[in-house]
């Protein structure tokens, strides 16, 4: 059965949903502050459940707090296509980041019962824990365990800054289910997700076919030198850790710049201590962040960065310490997946583009373990991660149409 010519979802229902979803940790600003595994974050997942079993799904749950709502298609011994994103959000995030994936994933089922479609596949919305990894360290936390990246014993002892433990959160709130996690297979899956860069509406283009998503190396580096007095000790004595800190620091922009514009490299914190104003630093601190689509470029980034801490650390006197944090390797999305995204743009008469993912996403994990692809919205300056983060209706609905378009022809439509 072809897909019908009116197969589109209900703008207007699925923005209500997302202003609805956003008054749970809603903030000052207009943002929304539900961290993951928090009681905004129980009460935004019980609301979803109430939503999908009012649309005729069955949800169920699995030990990492994976929720996983399930349409039947006319074969139930077939693969389900799964179509979600997460629904935390940062301490002070928006109300899309995320919560878009899942919801819109909401308005495909919506719209399939409105018009009484059924699949042959299976269709499940997933709703990821922990993809911010704002609270409990790293990111995409639970996709990396369903996908055998992090055991999952390790994942539940990690704990909060208050010191509170993952796994006693998860059965706090009443989401650590019975499935196993990671014990499931998918057709494919498919993320929708706003930009979180300004490309798209710079551009005028309707839609993002994201083709990659970047590797990323994350690194801790501790300089230490001599702390002295500020006012006695000469220039040439000095063993000033911050001084060498900063030329480092300068170096990660000069090594990012000789590579843009694929390569972006940043220091997100600093330290000094002992931290007086009239005491030479005996110590700084900072991160490093470095990312490139292509393994080679960012392993030669790593090891520029490595050979120019050396050398300045042996001109300023001073010892550095460099300590691996985390990385990824670069994600290359499966090309059926893409090319059902593309032809469905195409079929809607919206305007696309192929782009590379700057930040991290579930399906990056996903991607490893089933055909994966990602789906790109514009939103206002690019800006996410932030309360004044903002998109339109038409670019939700103009995103979930080629979600929806694609997940069904994934997924095969029954003749009747």
């Amino acid at each position: 059965m072809a897909i019908h010519g009116n197969l589109a979802v209900n703008r207007d229902r699925l923005w209500d949903s997302l202003e609805e979803m956003a008054k749970i940790g809603a903030t000052a600003k207009g943002g929304c502050n539900r961290q993951t595994l928090t009681d905004l974050d129980g009460q935004g997942r019980r609301l979803f459940q109430q939503w999908c079993e009012a649309a005729g799904m069955t949800v169920s749950t699995d030990s990492m707090g994976d929720m996983f709502a399930r349409r039947e298609g006319a074969d139930p011994a077939l693969d389900p296509v799964a179509v979600g994103s997460h629904l935390d959000t940062q301490p002070t995030g928006g109300k899309y980041d995320g919560v878009l994936g899942v919801l819109a994933a909401l308005e495909l089922v919506r719209t399939l019962n409105d018009l009484e479609i059924q699949t042959e596949h299976p269709i499940e919305i997933v709703n990821w824990t922990n993809e911010e990894g704002a609270r409990f360290a790293p990111a995409m936390l639970a996709s990396g365990v369903f996908a055998g990246v992090y055991e999952e014993a390790w994942a539940k002892a990690l704990t909060d800054r208050d010191g509170l433990v993952f796994g006693e959160e998860l059965r706090r709130i009443g989401f650590e289910g019975p499935l196993p996690v990671g014990h499931r297979s998918f057709h494919a899956f498919f993320e929708l997700h706003i930009e979180q860069g300004p490309i798209l509406e710079t551009e005028g283009i309707d839609i993002g076919i994201v083709t990659h998503a970047q590797g990323l190396c994350w690194l801790d580096v501790v300089v230490k030198g001599q702390d002295s007095h500020a006012g006695t000790t000469p220039m040439p004595r000095r063993q000033d850790a911050m001084v060498a800190a900063a030329r480092m620091i300068s170096a990660i922009e000069d090594i990012a710049q000789e590579r843009a514009p694929d390569a972006v490299g940043t220091v997100g914190y600093v330290s000094a201590a002992p931290g007086s104003r009239n005491v030479i630093p005996g110590q700084a601190d900072f991160t490093v962040d470095l990312r490139h689509p292509k393994q080679d470029a960012l392993d030669a980034m790593r090891g520029a960065f490595e050979q120019r801490v050396s050398e300045i650390a042996a001109a300023n006197g001073v010892v550095a310490e460099i300590a691996p944090v985390e990385a990824h390797e670069p994600v290359a999305f499966d090309e059926a997946c893409l090319a059902r995204l593309r032809s469905a743009a195409e079929a809607l008469g919206l305007s696309h583009r192929d782009m590379i993912s700057g930040a991290g996403h579930d399906a990056c994990h996903i991607a490893s373990v089933a055909p994966t692809a990602m789906i790109f919205c514009p939103c206002v300056d690019g800006l996410s991660h932030n309360e004044a983060e903002a998109i339109t209706p038409d670019w939700a609905a103009a995103g979930a149409n080629v979600l929806l378009r694609a997940a069904v022809e994934t997924a095969g439509i029954v003749d009747r």
